[in-house]
C-alpha cells in the first residue's frame, strides 16, 4: 500500500449530515433527492450512509452517480470511519452523509454509535428531516429538544416532510419562527407518489430492477423544487476544514488469483472496501451471473457470493441448473468459496418462501426456509473457531446480520464463528464450514476484519484450484455472460 503524503493534511471538506427525528421520517428519499438534484447541476457529490445498510447506499450511488460508502462505528471503529471518509471526500465538491434511525438513536445508552456522534466526529452540521404528519404546534418542543439534548451538535436547519397542505405549512412555519430559531430549508408535501417512491427505496435494492431508476429522477424533481439546495451547499461549505492523517492509497498488484464474484439482480450486497481489499491482496475479480451464466468462468480459483435476495429470484435461479451444478461440483473438487447471507442460501439444497420451494446449488447439506419475521437482525460480535481457513482474526470481530432465513435439516457441525452477540445460524454458531467453503449469515466489513481478504486470496493461491484436475466435470462449456461492473 502506498501512502498519499501531503504537506498540508488540513483541507476544506464541505459536508453535511441528513438526519431525522425518528425512523421512517422520509430521510432516505429526501437524501436521495438532494444527491440526485445536486448531481444534475453538475456538482460532484460523494454520498455516505451511516450504518451497515446495503439498500440505501445502492440508491444513493444511483442518485449521485458515484459509489456510496458506509460509515459504521460498530464494525470499523472511529479510525475506520475517518479512514473511509478521508479517502473518498478528497475529490468531491460536497459530501452528503445520510444518518440512520433518529439523530440520537443508538444501541448504547450514552449514544456512542448515534448519528449525532458521527456528526461530532466529522465536525459536520446536521439537517433534520421532520415528519410533520398530524402535528402542528408540537413541532416546537421536538425541535427545541433536539437542539438542547446535545447542544454541541450543530443543527443547521430543518426540512419539513409530509406536509398536508398550504394551511398546514403556514401553521408549522409560524410555530417554528416564534419558538425555535431554526431555519426551514424545505417543505415537502405529502403525496401518494412520494409514498410509493419511498416504499420502493426502502424495499427494493437499486440493482434489482432497472425499471425503478426513473424513480430517482422523479424524487430529484420533487426534492429539487421543495428544498433550498443552495442553502444546503452553503451549510456544507460552512463546515470547518478537517485535519486528516496520511491516507494509504489503494494499490492493485499484478493478480495472482482469479476470484469470481456473483453479482446480479439476486446478489447486490457488497461493501466496496471488501472488493477493493481483495484486489489489493492480489485478486482479479470477474463477474458471475447466477441468473444468466451457463457455467463458471474459465480459470477461476475461488468464488465470493455476497448477500441479496435469492428467494425473490428463486424460480430463475432454479432453472439455471447448469451453473448450479457447475458450482456444486467445483466445491466438491475443492474450490474455495466465501458466502454471506444470500450466498449461504444459494449454496443450500433449496430455499422455501411463500409456500414455494426451489432448488439451489446443493453444495451444503441443509435447506433454508424464509420466515415472515427476521431470524437475525442487528449487529453481531463473533469469535473465530479457527475452522475456516481464512477467518483467522484474533479476538472479537464485529459484523451485522439481517435475514429472514432459517437453516433447517442441516447435518453440518463445523462452524467458522462462535456467536457472542446476534443469532447467526442457531443462536450460538455461524459460518458453515464444508470442504473449502465458509457460508454464514453474517456480513463482514474489511475494516472490521482486516485479514479476511488477504487470507482468502492467499488460501486460494495455495489451493491453486484453476490448475487442479477436474475429474468430476461433465458440463457443456456453453455460457451466456452478462457484463456486470465489479
Amino acid at each position: 500500500m502506498d501512502i498519499d503524503m501531503k504537506s498540508d493534511l488540513t483541507r476544506n471538506c464541505p459536508r453535511v449530515v441528513i438526519s431525522a427525528g425518528h425512523k421512517s421520517s422520509g430521510k432516505t428519499v429526501t437524501t436521495v433527492g438532494i444527491c440526485a438534484a445536486l448531481a444534475e447541476r453538475g456538482i460532484n457529490v460523494q454520498p455516505y450512509k451511516k450504518g451497515p445498510d446495503y439498500i440505501d447506499p445502492g440508491w444513493l450511488s444511483t442518485a449521485a452517480g458515484k459509489e456510496c460508502h458506509n460509515l459504521d462505528y460498530f464494525m470499523t471503529g472511529w479510525d475506520g470511519v475517518l479512514d473511509v471518509f478521508s479517502r473518498h471526500s478528497r475529490n468531491s465538491d460536497v459530501n452528503i452523509i445520510e444518518g440512520n434511525k433518529g439523530l440520537y438513536d443508538s444501541i448504547e445508552v450514552d449514544g456512542e454509535g448515534s448519528t449525532a456522534n458521527l456528526a461530532r466526529h466529522l465536525n459536520a452540521p446536521v439537517v433534520i428531516v421532520l415528519d410533520t404528519s398530524r402535528i402542528t404546534r408540537g413541532v416546537a418542543p421536538l425541535l427545541l429538544g433536539y437542539k438542547a439534548f446535545e447542544p454541541d451538535i450543530r443543527i443547521a436547519g430543518v426540512i419539513l416532510n409530509k406536509v398536508a397542505s398550504a394551511r398546514h405549512e403556514q401553521k408549522l412555519r409560524a410555530v417554528i419562527e416564534k419558538y425555535c430559531d431554526m431555519e426551514i430549508l424545505g417543505v415537502i408535501r405529502k403525496s401518494k407518489e412520494m409514498e410509493v417512491l419511498e416504499r420502493h427505496l426502502g424495499l427494493m435494492p437499486a440493482g434489482e430492477e432497472m425499471g425503478l431508476y426513473p424513480a430517482v429522477k422523479e424524487i430529484a424533481k420533487v426534492v429539487g423544487a421543495s428544498v433550498n439546495l443552495d442553502r444546503i451547499l452553503e451549510i456544507a461549505s460552512s463546515a470547518e476544514p478537517m485535519a486528516f492523517e496520511p491516507v494509504k492509497s489503494a494499490t492493485f498488484p499484478t493478480p495472482s488469483v482469479t476470484i469470481g464474484v456473483v453479482k446480479d439482480k439476486a446478489f447486490t450486497f457488497y461493501y466496496p472496501e471488501n472488493l477493493e481489499a481483495l484486489r489489493s491482496a492480489g485478486a482479479n475479480l470477474v463477474p458471475v451471473n447466477s441468473l444468466m451464466d451457463g457455467r463458471l468462468p474459465e480459470n477461476i480459483d475461488a468464488l465470493y457470493v455476497g448477500g441479496g435476495f435469492p428467494e425473490a429470484f428463486m424460480e430463475k435461479i432454479g432453472m439455471n441448473e447448469s451453473l448450479r451444478e457447475d458450482i456444486r461440483l467445483s466445491i466438491e473438487n475443492g474450490m474455495p468459496v466465501h458466502a454471506e447471507c444470500g450466498g449461504l442460501i444459494y449454496l443450500a439444497k433449496s430455499v422455501s418462501w411463500k409456500n414455494v420451494t426451489a432448488p439451489m446449488v446443493g453444495a451444503l447439506d441443509c435447506e433454508v426456509i424464509i420466515r415472515k419475521r427476521p431470524k437475525g437482525h442487528g449487529y453481531m460480535t463473533l469469535k473465530s473457531t479457527g475452522k475456516s481457513p481464512w477467518i483467522t482474526c484474533v479476538g472479537e470481530m464485529k459484523a451485522h446480520e439481517f435475514h429472514y432465513g432459517e437453516v433447517v435439516n442441516s447435518s453440518h457441525t463445523d462452524f467458522a464463528f462462535d456467536v457472542l452477540r446476534g443469532n447467526g445460524i442457531d443462536g450460538k454458531h455461524d459460518g458453515i464450514v464444508y470442504k473449502n467453503v465458509t457460508a454464514s449469515f453474517c456480513h463482514l466489513h474489511h475494516l472490521g476484519c482486516t485479514n479476511w481478504a488477504e487470507g482468502f486470496v492467499n488460501f486460494a493461491k495455495r489451493i491453486n484450484y484453476s490448475k487442479l484436475p477436474k475429474s468430476l466435470f461433465s458440463l457443456s462449456k456453453e455460457t451466456s455472460l452478462e457484463k456486470v461492473t465489479i
